[in-house]
Parts: C-alpha cells; structure tokens; sequence
C-alpha cells in the first residue's frame, strides 16, 4: 500500500502540474498562433508565425517528453523538414512561414492546443481531485466545518454532502474516504489518460500513415533490388577475375605436369606464373569480401572502419567518431557504404584536397556528416551515387541531406535510427 500511495500522490501532483501549466501554456499559445495568422494579411504576420509555431512545437515537444516518461505513452513528432539551403533573412522566413503552415502536423498541434485547454484540463485534474479533494473532507470532520456554518443552515459542500454540523462533517470524510480509495487504485491510470488523449489529437491522421507505409514499401523494393544487383556484381567480379585466373593457373600445373621432366626451366618459368596468378587471384577475392562486408568493419566497429577507409583516400581526411557503443550489423554495413559512396564522389567530383568526417550517436539516431571543400554543386539526380545512398539509407528508416552551395563547400549528412550496444 505504501508503494501505491506514493504513486497515487506523484500522479495527483504530475495532473496538478500539467492542469495548471498545460491550462496556461495552451491558452496563451492558441491566442499569439491566431493573432500572428490573421496578422498575415497586414504583411508582418509571415515574421512572426514561424516563431509562434515554433514555440507551439517546442510546447508539444515537451508534452510528447513527459508522457514518454511519465506514463510510456509514445507520441511520435511528426514535423516535415525544412529543406537544405533555405535562405535567411524577410525571405527565408517568409518560406518558413509557408512551409509550416503546409504542414499537417501543424494543424494537429492547433488542435491540440484546443483540446489541451479544455478535455485535457479536466483529465489530468481526475487524478488530483481524487488524492487531494479528500483532505478538505477530513478537515471538515476535524471542526473545520464551524467556519463556514452556524448550525443554522447549510453553509458548504462537499460534493454532494451538504454540510451543516458535525454528522454531516463525518459523512463528508466518509465520502473523502471513498475517494481517497479509488485514487489510490485509478490516479496512476487517470493521468495515463491525459496522455492518451494528447496522443489521439497528435497522432498523425491514417492518410499520412498510408504514405509511410508507401515509403517503407518503395524503400523495402529499393533494398532487393540493390541487393540482387550486388549479387549480379559479386557473380560477375568471380567469373571475371578470380575465377579465370584459377582457371588459368589450373591449366598452367596441368602444363607444368607435362614440363617438369622435359623442359625444366620452361617448367619453372611457369610455375612462377602460377605463384603470381594465385596472387592476385587471392588479392581480388580480399577486395570482392572487402566490398560485401569489410574485415575491419566487423571486428572493430564503424568508427574504425571509417578510419580505415580515409586513410587510401589520396586527399586529406580528418575523422571524428563519438560512439558509446555499436550499432546493429546491417546499420554498421549501411554506414560504412553511405560513408563510402560519399567520398568517392567528393575525390571524383567535387576536386576538394580536404574532408571533414563527423560520426555520432545521439538522442537514438546515427548522425554522419560528409564534408568537403570543392566546387559544390551536389545533387540527389535519379541514378547518380547520393540517390543510392538515399536508398540504401530509407531501407533503414534513414535521410539523407544535401548542402552544396555553388563554389562549396559540401555538406552531406545522414541520420540512421539506431540504439547502440
């Protein structure tokens, strides 16, 4: 009983600090929000509407946090991005503006607000009426009730207990026991309730998860078929290479067979040969395992395969890993191939002689940046190496993002959802 009483009185002074807050915090916010809107009509409500939504979203990022850690209600933030390269100054706020007011998120935080003012008010109060509105019973019965009568006509209520002398004081702690009772068994699920319905009005709409589910099934189509091109690749590397040189030099011991008691030196000259065909034959077998999963990558982690991979760059390349831990396999893999594509493209393309690499891992979410200083202007074009890398990155919930001003530098970012381990 101890340990749900405490849980009991945490959950009635959490509804009583999201009541008080949320109540203020949502009035104040829904009335700059319509003032700034109907502000743009007269022209400056475009520079004032994207820092009122982005307080709005600040104030529904913190909603979304406390019911995570309150009560593990789950409420995804769905934001559009902005694009890269949005401009500063009156224009780029102005694009703001049109943007976040294109947002469907948007709108469900206005609602929100709407309804956080009103039905949620009232159900993160439940739990607070429940564990608190039973001391003013019990004060009742103690003698309190002589403030408020005289003996000679009801002078309180308490609920629905008139109260108007001492038998009607017992009767209003008898009433504040049975509430105190309840609440020790329901305020934990009241307030859950709160946030269950904050969740509801912020979920995004079954439209916008069709379209996510489009996107996951575009992405799962793009991953097969990378993958049976890898495996076309793989094929046709061992039958190219690998395998004709052991073909040949099969042929070369069949020929040194017949030599070795004919022609000795001939015999030696080609057993020579058959030495530097096995050579190479293993040298290309190392570079086909290295291109499906690198040894290095494996056996040390991403960070350290990154560094390996600067280190045969022929331009100079700074690398800066803050990882507690490792991801998964398949986003390690991932990774290391994005990482891969996108230096190659900077050596290829961009005509840079310096690059920046910055890996880490933060608030749940793999965070690579790419940066180099050549030429710039990179794009994602339908076949080119970023759109591959955009698609081997959405296989795995992943953006990828590009900033590559003419004259540069380049800025290529990526963001995996990961945990480590």
């Amino acid at each position: 009983m101890g340990a749900r009483a405490r849980s009991a009185v945490l959950a009635g002074l959490r509804g009583l600090w999201v009541a008080a807050a949320g109540l203020a915090g949502s009035i104040t916010l829904f009335v700059l929000t319509v003032l700034s809107v109907a502000f743009l009509v007269l022209g400056f409500g475009a520079l004032t509407t994207p820092w009122v939504l982005g307080l709005v979203r600040h104030w529904a990022n913190w909603r979304r946090a406390v019911a995570a850690e309150w009560c593990g209600v789950r409420i995804p933030a769905t934001y559009r991005p902005f694009p890269d390269g949005l401009r500063g100054g009156i224009v780029g706020q102005v694009e703001r503006c049109r943007l976040m007011l294109a947002d469907p998120a948007t709108w469900r935080d206005l609602r929100w607000l709407l309804v956080d003012m009103t039905a949620g008010f009232v159900t993160a109060l439940l739990p607070v009426a429940l564990v608190f509105y039973p001391l003013e019973g019990y004060a009742l019965a103690a003698g309190l009730w002589r403030v408020f009568t005289d003996g000679t006509y009801v002078g309180w209520w308490y609920g629905f207990v008139p109260v108007s002398g001492q038998g009607t004081a017992l009767l209003a702690a008898l009433l504040a026991t049975a509430l105190l009772t309840t609440g020790l068994f329901v305020a934990p699920a009241l307030l859950r309730v709160h946030f269950l319905l904050t969740r509801y009005v912020l979920a995004p709409a079954a439209g916008e998860l069709e379209q996510r589910v489009r996107v996951l099934t575009e992405t799962r189509q793009d991953a097969v078929d990378t993958s049976a091109a890898e495996l076309r690749r793989i094929e046709r590397d061992l039958h190219d290479g690998a395998q004709a040189r052991l073909v040949a030099m099969g042929m070369d011991l069949g020929t040194i067979e017949m030599l070795i008691e004919k022609d000795p030196d001939r015999a030696k000259k080609l057993v020579a040969q058959a030495r530097q065909s096995s050579a190479q034959a293993l040298t290309e077998l190392r570079d086909l395992v290295r291109g499906i999963h690198p040894p290095v990558l494996a056996e040390r982690g991403l960070g350290d395969a990154v560094r390996a991979l600067a280190l045969r760059l022929p331009v100079a390349t700074e690398v800066e890993v803050e990882m507690a831990g490792r991801a998964d396999a398949p986003v390690e893999s991932a990774a290391y191939f994005a990482v891969s594509e996108a230096l190659t493209n900077a050596v290829k393309h961009a005509g840079a002689d310096r690059i920046w690499i910055d890996i880490r891992h933060d608030e749940g979410h793999l965070r690579i940046a790419v940066t180099d200083n050549g030429g710039g202007g990179a794009v994602i074009a339908s076949g080119g190496g970023l759109s591959g890398i955009e698609r081997r990155l959405g296989t795995f919930d992943g953006v990828l993002a590009v900033s590559s001003p003419a004259g540069g530098p380049t800025m290529v970012t990526m963001e995996i959802p990961c945990v480590l381990s």
